[in-house]
């Protein structure tokens, strides 16, 4: 009888491992230095160049990002630590989407000159949830908590950037890298420059 007993609750724990719901359990959480997250202009983190004076394009390998936030939304000492003044001009917008899936996301100008990270020079580049090698994020890993994806481009000769987490996937497109924050994530970016 115990046998049985302990027979029918292995079975019971290969079924929930084995359903979407259960390894979901198992699935390794992202490393706070990897997760951004939007709230409003003053709570939020983005990707930056984890080395400093790093084009944004030359950052994107293995190690080369981390997550650095407001210092209202920083919320562990792995994360860095963006200036108080990084956005000269910034507005925040949430809502749904193209298909009805809720989206948040801030736009505007940027003082570079101000995260040593930057090349004010730099034409800046993309990071994403959901694009690079085999679609799993540049940096590979990273998270908007929240959402179920986000794209973020930061360009410092802009100077403007901007970050949208979303819902559905449509919302956030990963293929535009080149495209500039507006054709991205249309916003508000007050004539950066």
């Amino acid at each position: 009888m115990r046998s049985a007993s302990l027979f029918a609750i292995l079975l019971q724990t290969v079924a929930v491992l084995s359903s979407p719901s259960g390894l979901d359990a198992l699935s390794p959480r992202a490393a706070v230095d990897n997760i951004v997250y939007v709230t409003d202009t003053n709570k939020f983190c983005m990707i930056m160049p984890r080395d400093a004076h790093t084009n944004i394009g030359d950052s994107e390998h293995p190690g080369g990002m981390k997550t650095y936030c407001s210092p209202a939304g920083r919320y562990d000492s792995a994360q860095g630590q963006l200036p108080a003044a990084f956005w000269s001009n910034v507005a925040f917008k949430s809502g749904t989407g193209k298909n009805g899936g809720r989206y948040a996301q801030l736009t505007g100008c940027i003082q570079p000159a101000l995260l040593s990270r930057l090349n004010p020079d730099d034409a800046g580049g993309q990071y994403d949830s959901s694009g690079g090698a085999g679609g799993l994020g540049n940096p590979q890993g990273s998270v908007c908590l929240g959402y179920n994806h986000y794209v973020e481009l930061v360009e410092p000769a802009g100077p403007r950037a901007c970050i949208k987490c979303c819902d559905d996937p449509a919302d956030c497109p990963t293929n535009k890298d080149q495209a500039g924050c507006p054709a991205v994530v249309a916003g508000n970016y007050f004539n950066c420059g």
